[in-house]
């Protein structure tokens, strides 16, 4: 047994330790383990070719956060808060529920991939959510932008891990689909993501919950200053 390979896994400790840059540290330690278990360098490196060419989340990823950092740094952040200031009828509260009702549905139909922390969250809804708070509290602290933006993540994440269980032709959904198969228990996709339903308008309905709770602490937290 050739033991050598496994210091790739002490040089990715190691760098994340030192604070290296992560991609330099992970390609770093796959090469070293690559050499150390015999690879021939060209046939390395076309392993990392066609690893990297098949990873297509791996390119969204990378084609996006270049693509997101671009339209920040050219005002969309500031743009997104203006547009909030213009729709006077929106709530903070309306806002975050209307796109975790959109993310839910979205995914339910197998279209996870068209919002996410990157491509929404950061640049669009985080923003217009702070531009709904300052109509409540115009000064509102650090503290609580943080938590409000850890809100609108949240909402993402709920809004597409309770919705693409509905979809049928999900990995999990077949996945689970498998395990029941093996212990003798025959279940179809689709009666799998009927059953996904209950848990998804429940999800809905405690997230929605706590965003209409937490619009309600703002507003009691100016009041109380306000008064005080």
């Amino acid at each position: 047994m050739n033991y050598w390979p496994l210091l790739g896994v002490a040089l990715i400790a190691l760098g994340f330790v030192l604070r290296f840059n992560p991609v330099l540290v992970v390609v770093t330690a796959a090469l070293a383990s690559g050499l150390l278990s015999g690879m021939a360098v060209p046939d390395l490196l076309a392993l990392l070719g066609t690893s990297f060419a098949s990873s297509r989340i791996l390119l969204i990823i990378i084609l996006t956060l270049p693509a997101i950092g671009l339209l920040e740094r050219a005002g969309l952040r500031e743009h997104a808060q203006r547009w909030m200031a213009r729709m006077r009828g929106m709530t903070l509260a309306r806002l975050l529920i209307g796109y975790l009702l959109g993310r839910q549905l979205l995914s339910m139909i197998g279209l996870q991939s068209v919002a996410g922390p990157a491509q929404t969250v950061r640049p669009l809804l985080a923003p217009m959510a702070e531009a709904a708070a300052e109509r409540i509290d115009p000064a509102l602290p650090d503290d609580e932008r943080d938590r409000l933006r850890a809100l609108a993540a949240a909402t993402d994440n709920v809004g597409l891990f309770f919705g693409e269980d509905v979809f049928i032709a999900l990995g999990a959904v077949l996945l689970i689909q498998g395990f029941y198969d093996q212990h003798g228990i025959a279940l179809t996709p689709l009666s799998i993501a009927l059953w996904a339903l209950p848990t998804a308008f429940a999800a809905f309905a405690i997230h929605s919950t706590r965003i209409v709770l937490y619009q309600r602490y703002l507003r009691r937290r100016q009041a109380g200053r306000q008064g005080g």
